[in-house]
């Protein structure tokens, strides 16, 4: 005896009662049966929690016809996965091609023949299992992707946060100067990406990225002995060149990390560009290679800008801060000689944004 648990269900909807009685006694063995009178019972019944797994539907049926209520079964995203099969009087060609485009999976014509009722049904019930279970594990291959994706994610944040923070140990005189640094250069980089020279390059994954690879701006640091990095006053020009290694440092130990992942272009591609590139200046006068222009990387000028900002308004040992306004007016300066100028034009338009980080960050 079949298992009523394990049994499948079928609705059938016929508004005449002898039809109804026909095909409750020839499925009932198999199957657990739900009958309606008319098209509206029929949507109701289909719409509930527990939803049927296969409709056998007459055409003919005063108020809604059987067309009707399977266009509105397949238009209802929780009710358009249960097969329909016309069970109908109508057999013309023509009704069988509407019935079809109305989104039927068969037609049946009646009289109906037992045999090929019972087979027609097992049949689509069990391509229903068959889609079901593919949906069940495409649906559950999507979230596995979804839940490795957030995975890598966060093991990017995690890497990228634990590396500047342990810059920021050997510098403790910049305080917060990472966390500002990073929302620099994402309000710069969001007001670039309208920008024709640069909304190729500053797409939304690309804009994150550098958000996150900012904080390890000053990763070489680490290297530079105790005695230069922490000096109480102004560095001699010996020591200045010392200082200037951290961009090569800093872009070697990244390198290094991304021959560790074998891929060849990693999420820390933005990283190492900055680190190795930030001190570079628009005229060919900054440091380690003295390149100028549009040869310097786009993730090196937002990162110039943002780095020179937020050491203007800095106290240091060596120097009181300078006020907002004033650092405003020496970075406008220094546009196409230090910085690029349309990079310039976008900072004057946010400036004040600017002056909101590094309140809400202060040291």
């Amino acid at each position: 005896m079949t298992d009523q648990t394990a049994k499948q269900t079928i609705l059938v909807v016929d508004d005449e009662p002898v039809n109804l009685k026909i095909l409750v006694e020839l499925l009932r063995p198999d199957y657990q049966i739900r009958v309606a009178g008319n098209g509206q019972k029929a949507l109701e019944i289909a719409a509930r929690e527990d939803r049927p797994d296969l409709i056998l539907l007459d055409i003919m049926m005063p108020g809604i016809d059987g067309y009707e209520v399977c266009r509105l079964i397949k238009e209802n995203p929780q009710t358009q996965h249960i097969p329909v099969i016309f069970l109908t009087a109508k057999s013309q060609v023509e009704d069988e091609q509407k019935g079809f485009n109305s989104g039927a999976v068969d037609y049946i014509a009646k009289p109906i023949s037992p045999p090929i009722v019972r087979a027609r049904v097992a049949t689509h019930l069990q391509l229903k299992k068959v889609r079901d279970f593919l949906k069940d594990q495409n649906d559950f291959l999507e979230q596995e992707v979804l839940q490795r994706t957030r995975e890598i994610s966060n093991i990017q944040d995690v890497t990228m946060v634990a590396m500047g923070s342990l810059a920021e140990t050997r510098d403790n005189e910049t305080g917060k100067h990472i966390r500002r640094t990073q929302f620099y250069v994402k309000l710069l980089a969001e007001s670039l990406r309208h920008h024709s020279r640069f909304q190729d390059a500053l797409m939304d994954k690309n804009i994150e990225l550098l958000y996150k690879s900012a904080t390890l701006h000053d990763i070489g640091k680490v290297g530079i002995p105790d005695s230069i990095l922490m000096k109480p006053g102004k560095l001699t020009f010996e020591e200045f060149d010392i200082m200037k290694t951290h961009t090569t440092l800093g872009r070697n130990a990244i390198a290094a990390a991304e021959e560790l992942l074998e891929t060849p272009a990693s999420f820390l591609i933005f990283a190492r560009e900055i680190a190795y590139t930030h001190h570079e200046k628009w005229n060919g006068k900054g440091y380690p290679e003295g390149i100028s222009g549009n040869r310097i990387p786009l993730s090196g000028r937002i990162m110039a800008i943002a780095d020179v900002y937020d050491a203007l308004i800095s106290k240091r040992v060596y120097k009181p801060p300078v006020p907002h306004h004033e650092a405003v007016l020496m970075i406008q300066e220094e546009a196409g000689r230090h910085f690029d100028p349309d990079i310039v034009a976008a900072f004057s338009e946010m400036a004040e944004q600017f002056q909101i980080v590094s309140l809400k960050y202060v040291d």
